[in-house]
């Protein structure tokens, strides 16, 4: 018999009694061993957690930026010590190699030391009148009890960029963590617990997806949902958010291209190339997801970076050494072969991987694979792939790669390889992207702006600009005589 954790559903300061009939399995997806069983809330639940997070309210919103500050300067030193210990629930829950675990955590750590620095800096403005007898100025005042909903490829960090911002400005939470990856939002949640965080300003609600956010939905005391996950579910929130009017903050799907230049530096780019592609074992939402390399240095850009995808190490992520940990589930592993299937039967080759993984784990491992000869038809330069599949194609001018990379639905981030700075600056605002790396694949910081365009999303996470989701701005027109 596998242990129930009693303290899975946080409400005004309170963790909720969980009935036996009520609870989930979480599995390791590296054994597929069951971890533990976590409260399956609903509706019900959802909804007395939001009546506490609206009643929370206005006490924390009327706190000033400092008080609310101290509060998430405790949660952010709490969570750096404790990065080891969170990084191993990470890695027993997600999959991903511990070290990367244990960096996520310390990134998450970082936002909400940023927006603790932020709290006190939700300035207003002064509006020079042309009328004598008025006076105006603009105040920011957060917008409500919000309602967040987190992936399970960053079950850390996508949680504190959420939360960080949203109690910055003032606003109370309820946060619903992914089904799959629910125990680093535990362990998060009693964090800002010891912190000191007052009852009722963080809930938390794991389990029923669907009736969890159904809930949030309908309920109008919720005034915003921030998202990140599918464009699918993306555009199902954007409608029914119509019916309140509510708030939406997407972080959706992309299709990431990087663009190899010929004058690439080839041992940086094809480390860089590898870092973006198999991190997370290519679930991120920023990684490469086509790899367009100028045609002049094709054949030594595929050789290198070949020899390097080969001596990544698949395994379990509390091994030492490993590279690639499994993916999050059975489908996830069949999406990346059915890609790789497609690609083949029209005519790809496979430069290495591609074969079943040999290892002695259970688990939903696949082996990195990168191919090439690939063309525009086949599905993974279609659609997101979320895996461990590298597709490779040549180009030879710079006009005909931009079209292709733009050529998506998405507009979440892109990459260059280049050492020309003319052409950095040129390609740059070309590219139709909210994200745009140039010699940097790693560009997730708290202090810069995260999101995408077109159907990737609309707004920002991170930097001050993560505080505008957050923030409506009152006018005040005054007369005077």
């Amino acid at each position: 018999m596998i242990q129930t954790l009693t303290e899975s559903i946080y409400i005004n300061g309170k963790w909720k009694e969980v009935e036996s009939s009520q609870t989930q399995v979480i599995y390791n997806p590296a054994t597929l061993e069951p971890i533990t069983e976590v409260a399956y809330g609903g509706a019900q639940e959802t909804k007395e957690a939001i009546d506490a997070a609206s009643q929370a309210f206005s006490t924390w919103s009327e706190m000033t930026g400092r008080q609310r500050s101290r509060v998430l300067y405790k949660a952010s030193e709490f969570m750096r010590k404790d990065a080891e210990r969170l990084g191993k629930i990470l890695t027993r829950e997600q999959g991903k190699p511990l070290n990367e675990a244990i960096g996520e955590v310390k990134g998450a750590a970082g936002f909400l030391l940023w927006y603790a620095e932020e709290a006190s800096r939700g300035y207003g403005e002064w509006i020079p009148s042309s009328v004598k007898t008025k006076r105006m100025l603009v105040i920011p005042k957060p917008i409500g009890v919000v309602g967040a909903i987190t992936p399970w490829n960053f079950p850390s960090s996508m949680i504190t960029r959420k939360l960080g911002p949203a109690l910055a400005a003032g606003c109370t939470v309820v946060l619903k963590p992914s089904p799959e990856t629910p125990l680093s939002a535990i362990e998060i949640v009693k964090i800002f617990e010891k912190a000191g965080m007052p009852a009722g300003v963080v809930n938390l609600v794991t389990g029923d997806a669907e009736a969890i956010g159904k809930e949030m939905l309908s309920n109008k005391e919720v005034k915003l949902i921030t998202f990140t996950g599918s464009t699918e579910v993306g555009k199902y929130l954007m409608r029914e958010s119509a019916n309140h009017v509510k708030k939406v903050a997407l972080e959706l799907g992309g299709h990431a291209p990087i663009i190899a230049f010929e004058d690439a530096d080839i041992e940086k780019a094809t480390t860089l190339a590898l870092g973006s592609k198999f991190r997370n074992n290519g679930q991120t939402c920023i990684c490469a997801n086509r790899l367009y390399v100028h045609e002049s240095i094709a054949e030594e850009f595929t050789n290198v970076l070949k020899e390097k995808v080969l001596q990544l190490k698949v395994g379990s992520g509390f091994d030492q050494g490993t590279d690639l940990g499994p993916l999050i589930s059975e489908n996830a592993a069949k999406k990346v072969q059915a890609h790789l299937d497609d690609a083949v039967q029209k005519g790809a080759n496979i430069v290495c991987g591609g074969s079943k993984w040999d290892g002695d784990l259970q688990g939903y491992f696949y082996p990195p694979t990168v191919i090439s000869n690939v063309t525009d038809d086949m599905v993974v330069m279609r659609e997101e792939t979320f895996g461990p599949l590298f597709p490779i194609q040549t180009f030879s001018d710079e006009g005909s790669v931009i079209q292709k990379a733009n050529n998506t639905d998405y507009g979440l981030a892109a990459y260059i390889f280049t050492e020309n700075t003319s052409r950095t600056l040129r390609v740059a605002e070309k590219l139709d992207y909210g994200i745009v790396g140039v010699n940097d694949v790693f560009p997730a910081v708290p202090e810069a702006p995260f999101g995408g365009i077109k159907q990737s999303g609309h707004g920002k996470e991170g930097g001050h600009h993560g505080m505008d989701e957050f923030l409506e701005k009152k006018f005040i027109s005054i007369g005077i005589e």
